[in-house]
C-alpha cells in the first residue's frame, strides 16, 4: 500500500485527460479500473495506454519489464457498481454540470462511505460537486494538466467541507504519482483556468479583429514568450468544446466579461470543429 494508503484507483472517463490519468497512476504502481459509459472507449483507451507504455519502454524511458507491470495493473470497468472495489475514484467525464452530478449522486449510493471521491474538473465549483453526495468531508478537486503523463503540475482543490484527512491522502498522493501539487481555492477555474482562459480569448479576439494569422498569433507566443504551444493552438488541443464548457462556466460564476466566450469560438463549435480531435480548429489537422 503506498503512503496515500490507496490500493485500487477508478478512473471515470476514457478521454485524453482519464486515459492520461489512468496511465500515470497504472504506471505509478497503483491498481486501476478505467471506466467509460461509451461503449469500446474504455477498451480503446487502455489499448492505447499499453501501447504508449511499451514505446517508453522501447525508448529506455522505462525500466526492463516495467511496460507489462504497468499494463497489468490496468483493467477495464464494465459499469459504475466496479467503483465499489477501489479506495479512491478520479472523475474525469464531461465538463459538463448536469452530467457530473448525475454521476455523482448515482456513485454515491454504490460505494462504500470511506471511498474517497476526487474530480478532475477545470473549471467547476468542487464545493457544488460534493454536495450532490453524502460525503464533502471526503470529496476534493484534483485538477491535472494536459498530457497528464508528461505534465508535472495538478491543482488540488477543497471544498467547503473537505477534511484536511482527505486533503493530505490526496495531496500524498499527487507526490507518489510524481506530480507537484498546488493548492488553489474553490473558485470556478481555480488557479490555472483564471489565468489561461483570458490568454485564449485575447488570441481569439486578435484573429477575429485580424490583428494576425492564427499562425502568427502562435508563433508570438512560441518564439516571443517561449510557450511551447501558442494559443490557438492550445484551445485545439485542449478541445474547442472543452473551452467553451469553461469559459462558459466561468463567465457565470465570476459575472467577469474576460471569461465570455469568443464568438467566433461559439461559431466554431457550432460548426463541428473542435481542435485535433476533429482534425480541424483554428488549425489544421491531416
Amino acid at each position: 500500500m503506498s503512503g496515500s494508503g490507496f490500493k485500487t484507483v477508478f478512473v471515470a472517463g476514457a478521454g485524453l485527460m482519464g486515459s492520461g490519468i489512468a496511465h500515470t497512476t497504472a504506471q505509478s504502481g497503483l491498481e486501476v479500473l478505467l471506466y467509460d459509459s461509451a461503449p469500446g472507449a474504455a477498451e480503446s483507451a487502455a489499448s492505447r495506454i499499453r501501447q504508449r507504455l511499451h514505446r517508453a519502454e522501447e525508448q529506455g524511458k522505462l525500466a526492463a519489464g516495467a511496460a507489462e507491470a504497468a499494463g497489468s495493473r490496468l483493467r477495464v470497468a464494465r459499469e459504475p457498481a466496479e467503483a465499489q472495489a477501489a479506495d479512491l475514484v478520479i472523475e474525469a467525464i464531461s465538463e459538463q454540470l448536469d452530467v457530473k452530478l448525475s454521476f455523482w449522486e448515482d456513485l454515491d449510493r454504490r460505494c462504500p462511505p470511506e471511498v474517497i471521491f476526487t474530480s478532475n474538473t477545470s473549471s467547476i465549483p468542487i464545493t457544488r460537486l460534493a454536495a450532490a453526495t453524502g460525503r464533502p468531508d471526503r470529496f476534493m478537486g484534483m485538477h491535472f494538466y494536459s498530457p497528464v503523463p508528461v505534465m508535472e503540475l495538478v491543482e488540488l482543490v477543497r471544498g467547503l467541507s473537505t477534511a484536511p484527512d482527505t486533503h493530505r491522502r490526496i495531496e500524498l498522493l499527487a507526490v507518489e504519482l510524481g506530480k507537484v501539487p498546488v493548492s488553489s481555492s474553490d473558485t470556478p477555474g481555480f488557479i490555472g483556468n483564471r489565468i489561461l482562459i483570458p490568454f485564449l480569448n485575447e488570441a481569439m479576439q486578435a484573429l477575429q479583429e485580424g490583428v494576425g494569422s492564427a499562425q502568427d498569433i502562435d508563433q508570438v507566443a512560441k518564439l516571443g514568450f517561449r510557450h511551447p504551444m501558442g494559443p490557438l493552438e492550445l484551445a485545439d488541443f485542449i478541445g474547442l468544446d472543452v473551452v467553451l464548457a469553461i469559459c462558459r462556466v466561468m463567465h457565470r460564476g465570476l459575472h467577469d466579461r474576460r471569461y465570455a466566450p469568443n464568438p467566433m469560438l461559439e461559431r466554431m463549435v457550432e460548426a463541428g470543429h473542435l481542435g485535433r480531435k476533429t482534425g480541424r480548429g483554428f488549425h489544421q489537422y491531416p
